[in-house]
């Protein structure tokens, strides 16, 4: 009985001995097998990483063609722009010059208004003393008898008197030298003639046909700025006293 039990235990142990290396075997066997592809996944895993990274790099060249044709078309856009704003700016520039030059409007109308008259009806007109035909300011020998005693019902204006028949100045002479830009001094005190006022302007003699107010100086063509301009005839304006104007006519 004891030789049947050694031997049957060693039958089992030759035969559980042999086998279990064999599993042994194949289970060593696997784990090789399975280095290799855990290798090649990391490979693959390295290369996928890899081609993310490049994706992420050309992203930008593939945005940057999109971003320079951004930039060409409004770079165009704006040298139009830029062209268009000289375009714009310099009419108006050109403008700024001619209305400095340009004259009040209500002067250019009273220039523009001025008939044309001879020197032979001006003179004719002069000798008869046109200016008194529906009356006015008679006129004295001295400065001081010239000067008003009321001058709001001593004066009179063109239309009172019937009308402007003097000479005219020159229209270019006139732009030049006369308005309310061009104002002036008499300086020295005007001398009589034919019992007015007389004193010279620009190379024009005139005559002060209205008295001067009592309430200016005695010496006001001294001290004051005067001009001569023209509303349906010539009158002298002190530049103190806007709202006076004196009846004048040129002298032939």
């Amino acid at each position: 009985m004891k030789l049947g039990t050694v031997t049957a235990a060693a039958a089992a142990f030759l035969v559980f001995g042999t086998t279990i290396p064999v599993h042994a075997q194949r289970d060593s066997q696997g784990d090789k097998q399975d280095k290799p592809g855990d290798r090649s996944k990391g490979k693959q895993d390295k290369a996928g990483t890899q081609q993310g990274k490049q994706g992420t790099a050309a992203s930008p060249q593939r945005r940057a063609p999109q971003a320079q044709q951004g930039r060409q078309a409004t770079q165009p856009q704006r040298a139009q722009q830029r062209q268009s704003q000289p375009q714009q700016q310099q009419p108006q520039r050109a403008q700024r010059p001619r209305q400095q030059q340009q004259q009040p409007p209500q002067q250019q109308a009273r220039q523009q208004s001025q008939p044309q008259r001879t020197r032979q009806q001006a003179q004719a007109w002069q000798q008869q003393r046109g200016w008194l035909q529906q009356g006015g300011w008679q006129g004295h020998d001295t400065w001081q008898q010239n000067r008003a005693q009321h001058w709001s019902s001593d004066h009179r204006t063109w239309a009172q008197r019937g009308g402007y028949g003097g000479y005219y100045v020159p229209q270019n002479s006139f732009s030049l030298y006369f308005g309310s830009r061009h104002f002036f001094r008499i300086g020295s005190r005007p001398v009589i003639y034919l019992g007015y006022p007389r004193f010279e302007y620009r190379g024009y003699s005139f005559l002060l046909l209205d008295p001067w107010p009592e309430y200016w100086s005695e010496d006001w063509y001294a001290s004051d700025d005067v001009y001569i301009d023209y509303n349906d005839g010539y009158y002298l304006y002190n530049r103190r006293y806007p709202q006076v104007s004196l009846a004048v006519t040129l002298v032939l």
